[in-house]
């Protein structure tokens, strides 16, 4: 009999699906089994039954699920049987917890990567390459537009033009996706100032469970109090869900300045409407995307959100079989 060439994962309705381990991936509808890449709201969802989680991420997850809600979590590395698969989760370098999900059923392996990057980051563990028949990658960034410069280096530009903002008596608000990103930047600020900088409490209630999980930052004050606070010269970090709403109206005169890999293109700037774009991603760029998709020695290579199509030609110029398969997955950034 020839042996089973039927997809280990397939996309649907409800998520990604693994059919042999009758589990999904991140879906987006609830389920009985949920294997969970990272804690952002377009991976996470209430609802299902049973959670699995890499256990750098559990309290993450269950910070933002309401409480424990099903949740187990394993370490990187260690391979658990669910259904006829054996399944482990290793390090995607996205943020804290973060994984990808291999799946070996009858020899055959497949990853599932959820989102990664290929830049080094204090707060969480690198990017592991796995080696595949079948590579389920991100496109968030895939177009050759879209390369990071080194993390420190622009964090020093945040530093410098806090420190100017603070010269002309003004506060500076920076704006960064609250799980991730803002730690990411806190995590690499130690390296400019220990001064304490406010924080939505969006962004608070998240930091303090990176704290607790022992990732070093400067301190932080909270900027949702109602206290009367003189927030000139100051640095508070908020989420972009905060601008333009009644909240900003206590720091006085501002600058805003907003992080993230979009700020790579100068229009994107203009037209978000910040004085400043500092371009940090918790995404992989053009170059990293490509080099982990041939790294991982796959044949074929799925995409999921972003520039797909850009991505599926240029590796079928090298040769490789490559598609774009449909998800409900956005772009957190």
């Amino acid at each position: 009999m020839a042996p089973d060439q039927s997809p280990l994962v397939v996309a649907t309705g409800r998520g990604l699906y693994c059919p042999p381990g009758d589990f999904y991936i991140d879906p987006w509808q609830p389920v009985q089994t949920a294997i969970i890449t990272h804690a952002h709201g377009d991976h996470l969802r209430h609802g299902s039954a049973r959670y699995i989680l890499a256990r750098p991420g559990a309290d993450i997850a269950r910070h933002r699920l309401g409480g424990d809600k099903g949740t187990s979590s394993v370490d990187y590395g260690v391979r658990f049987s669910v259904g006829r698969t054996s399944v482990s989760l290793h390090p995607a370098g996205h943020i804290l917890g973060s994984a990808q999900v291999r799946i070996e059923h009858e020899g055959r392996v497949w990853v599932v990567s959820g989102d990664y990057k290929r830049q080094p980051d204090p707060t969480c563990a690198p990017f592991e390459p796995l080696a595949c028949e079948t590579f389920i990658s991100e496109a968030t960034f895939a177009l050759p537009v879209y390369r990071w410069p080194p993390t420190p280096q622009v964090v020093g530009e945040i530093h410098r033009w806090w420190m100017s903002n603070r010269e002309r008596g003004i506060a500076s608000v920076l704006f960064c996706y609250s799980l991730g990103k803002a730690q990411r930047v806190l995590a690499e600020m130690l390296a400019f100032t220990e001064e304490p900088i406010y924080v939505h409490g969006a962004v608070g209630s998240l930091t303090d469970v990176y704290r607790r999980l022992g990732v070093k930052m400067p301190p932080t004050l909270s900027a949702t109090t109602e206290r009367k606070v003189d927030y000139r010269g100051a640095l508070i970090m908020a989420p972009p869900s905060a601008a333009g709403t009644t909240w900003m109206r206590r720091f006085g005169d501002h600058s805003t300045g907003f992080c993230s890999g979009w700020m790579r293109v100068r229009g994107d700037r203009r037209r978000r409407g910040y004085d400043r774009g500092f371009v940090i991603s918790d995404h992989a760029d053009w170059p990293a995307l490509i080099d982990t998709c041939l790294a991982t020695g796959a044949k074929r290579i799925l995409l999921t959100h972003g520039y797909s199509d850009a991505l599926t030609r240029y590796l079928r110029e090298r040769g490789l079989e490559a598609s774009a398969l449909e998800t409900a997955f956005g772009a957190e950034e």
